[in-house]
């Protein structure tokens, strides 16, 4: 059974997307930017991310418990370890698989940062 989670983006219905898809005890996460901290730095921006997330995988009956993989995309090369101090604040002991990369640009040009999970549940 998939049950579609909608987010707040009013682009959602127009591109086709959801904020998080559930299928069976697996969970994905779209692309997550740091809505509403535009002006925050690399660290509070990833802050926002987490918690637009967090959110985002209790309406599908997840936590960052069942994370199993995340990808973060950066827009500046040196913000990869702030980033990754907040990634391991919530992730140090699940540790899921990561991958951390730098891109040219993100949809909005002030995001720092956007991260992707997929979550897998013990109960379907």
């Amino acid at each position: 059974m998939r049950k579609n989670i909608p987010g707040t983006s009013p682009y959602e219905p127009i591109i086709g997307f959801s904020r998080a898809v559930r299928v069976g005890n697996g969970v994905h996460l779209s692309g997550t930017g740091p809505v509403g901290a535009d002006d925050l730095d690399a660290t509070g921006q990833t802050r926002r991310v987490f918690a637009i997330a967090e959110e985002a995988l209790a309406e599908a009956g997840a936590s960052f418990q069942d994370v199993v993989r995340t990808r973060m995309y950066l827009t500046r090369v040196e913000d990869w370890e702030s980033v990754g101090r907040v990634h391991g604040e919530f992730f140090g002991n699940i540790r899921p698989a990561a991958t951390m990369v730098v891109v040219a640009a993100l949809l909005n040009p002030n995001w720092r940062i956007e991260i992707e999970m997929d979550a897998v549940l013990s109960e379907p």
